[in-house]
């Protein structure tokens, strides 16, 4: 196994200095992928990309998708009466491809809307942090804690690419009807004792906190219906509600779009998907142990989309729209860019290369397969009944 052993020790370490030695899963999680010096995304662990990475997102496909991501946020500026600034806030932002795709595509077909710019990057990774700012050097980029953005400062449009899947989940299991959380502890029986890290295991226990409980109130999901059998696990993802509501708080008028992979809480917490969504990644393999290769693979968990749509309603956030990433590309104009293939002059392996990336977008089991929540604050009532180019369905 490739852990890393200075984070083992340091979560073997906070494990023994907690009541009952033991952490919430969520904790683990956070420790595993956000530790500030050992953590995945801290490192230089974290790797994105097809060569030598452990996954790739859709900016690594071809730069299609910020291009017609561009589109929308042109769109948007449109809607809002042109306000200057508009602020463009990408949170997780990888590499920085997605940013500069966008960028490059407003600077040479929308240059107006470019001057009005103001492109701002949330960024928790150092390390993609600093490749980030050499990527877009020659933009006018700013980089911050969402946290420090001041309340009602952003008129414009917050947007993430696979971030939430990332956030630290808490884990529950069905004990004898009852709902129980899984916490993580130190292997106590551990025979290698010159092994270099630390091994852990999983116990239960009552929740951590009631807002577990309260999670699944508010999605809908009654976890005492038969059809839940003993030994049935998933995730609530707190920590998205949290960042929504900040999020929400900052934004004065615009629109939040989330893009990532995950379902609506009837599908993410249906009775057969008895063991959750868990899902780490490690040199573009996934499997479901998180206890391997620590500080060295890719942790998430998918996103409940009913979770964000409710929770935006309590923070004022007014639901736009929900579809799949496939027809939102579409919607866009990725079809007119499948047919424009036919007649450009490129030689057949890139076109072949070409042609392979924009249909990955459209895979219903992969990329294509992605949610695209859309909600909205601020708005009034002539710009809330203009229709979003992203949301319109194919007739």
């Amino acid at each position: 196994m490739d852990s890393n052993v200075l984070l083992c020790a340091a979560i073997a370490n906070h494990i023994t200095t907690s009541p009952q030695q033991r952490i919430t899963f969520a904790q683990f999680m956070d420790l595993a992928l956000y530790h500030p010096e050992h953590g995945y995304y801290s490192s230089d662990a974290v790797k994105i990309g097809f060569q030598g990475g452990d996954f790739f997102t859709s900016p690594n496909l071809s730069a299609d998708f910020g291009e017609l991501l561009a589109e929308q946020f042109f769109q948007m500026w449109e809607i809002l009466g042109k306000p200057v600034p508009f602020s463009l806030v990408e949170m997780g932002a990888g590499q920085g491809l997605l940013a500069l795709h966008i960028l490059k595509y407003h600077q040479l077909h929308y240059p107006d809307f470019f001057t009005a710019l103001e492109y701002i990057i949330v960024e928790k990774s150092p390390t993609l942090r600093q490749e980030q700012q050499q990527r877009l050097q020659d933009f006018p980029v700013r980089w911050c804690n969402l946290e420090d953005i001041p309340p009602n400062a952003i008129a414009g449009c917050f947007f993430s690419n696979e971030l939430v899947d990332a956030f630290p989940v808490h884990q529950f299991i069905l004990e004898t009807g009852k709902l129980r959380e899984i916490y993580v502890t130190t292997d106590k029986n551990q025979k290698e004792t010159n092994a270099p890290c630390p091994s852990f295991i999983e116990v239960t226990g009552e929740p951590s906190t009631p807002q577990l409980a309260e999670h699944l109130d508010l999605v809908g999901i009654d976890l005492t219906q038969s059809v839940y059998q003993d030994g049935y696990r998933s995730e609530i993802n707190l920590a998205a509600l949290d960042w929504l509501s900040i999020v929400a708080d900052r934004l004065q008028r615009g629109y939040v779009l989330t893009i990532d992979y995950g379902h609506p809480a009837s599908r993410y917490y249906n009775p057969r998907r008895s063991q959750g969504t868990l899902q780490c990644y490690y040199h573009h393999r996934f499997h479901d142990n998180p206890y391997i290769n620590i500080g060295r693979q890719d942790i998430t968990a998918h996103v409940d989309f009913t979770a964000l749509e409710i929770w935006g309603e309590k923070c004022n956030l007014k639901n736009v729209g929900f579809i799949q990433q496939g027809l939102f590309l579409m919607a866009l104009g990725l079809g007119e860019r499948i047919a424009a293939l036919s007649y450009q002059q490129q030689p057949l392996s890139q076109l072949l290369q070409r042609r392979d990336a924009l249909h990955q977008f459209l895979d219903p089991t992969g990329l294509g397969g992605f949610g695209v929540l859309v909600q909205s604050k601020g708005l009034d009532k002539t710009e809330i009944t203009q229709p979003l180019k992203g949301l319109a369905l194919p007739e």
